[in-house]
């Protein structure tokens, strides 16, 4: 599986098998991890086999996760200016990986508890937000997209295909309760991408920045 057919089949999954990830697979998500946290200063860490994260009310009732015992903890220092964008893209990151793996995963900003995680947290660090990761019951559903226009502002008939490309991929990117809250445009040939204020909308922008990249292979401003 390339990059671009990570970002097609990859979607939100809340329920997974009671399997554990083999340890080929944790070797690998750990490497990627470490490469992670070198390159961007990030506190990243995989948590496996705890039963506590998801073990809130809203786990239960709203979102009905299950078997959800392992997941992916974005950390980083509260001094990063970019830390949700930071901890959005470089999560993106892992995830399409984990994707390639045969793995599942699912974005979670409020409906875990932050008191219960089995995460490393210093005193000038901070807890994003976690990524769940396991086998999937099943591959999620693809979610609705805002029309291209309300997302864009360039005529993609007049664009080149590797900036069509890179639309297409962050169309597809998971954002916050699928707010989609975010601008692409084009500026002296180069891609831009800002977030309108809404919540969470910085690690969302972080998301759609690296799909947008990975899918095109240019960076964004």
């Amino acid at each position: 599986m390339d990059i671009t057919e990570a970002i097609n089949n990859r979607h939100s999954v809340r329920q997974y098998k009671d399997i554990p990830i083999g340890e080929d697979l944790k070797k690998q998500l750990n490497a990627l991890v470490e490469e992670c946290n070198q390159e961007s200063g990030l506190h990243i860490q995989l948590i496996l086999d705890d039963s506590k994260c998801f073990d809130v009310f809203m786990a239960h009732y709203g979102m009905k996760f299950r078997n959800a015992f392992n997941y992916l903890a974005l950390v980083g220092k509260k001094d990063i200016s970019d830390l949700d964008e930071k901890a959005g893209y470089y999560g993106e990151k892992i995830v399409l990986a984990a994707q390639q793996m045969g793995l599942n995963t699912c974005w979670v900003a409020g409906t875990f508890g932050k008191k219960k995680c089995r995460v490393e947290i210093a005193e000038d660090e901070k807890l994003v937000c976690v990524i769940a990761i396991g086998y999937g019951e099943n591959q999620g559903k693809p979610h609705k997209s805002k029309p291209i226009e309300k997302l864009c502002k360039e005529d993609l008939s007049k664009m080149p295909d590797w900036f069509k490309a890179g639309v297409d991929a962050a169309l597809k990117a998971p954002t916050a309760i699928n707010q989609q809250k975010f601008i692409i445009s084009m500026e002296n040939d180069e891609a831009v991408i800002v977030a309108k204020s809404a919540a969470m909308a910085k690690i969302d922008l972080g998301i759609v920045k690296y799909n947008f990249e990975a899918a095109s292979g240019h960076k964004v401003l």
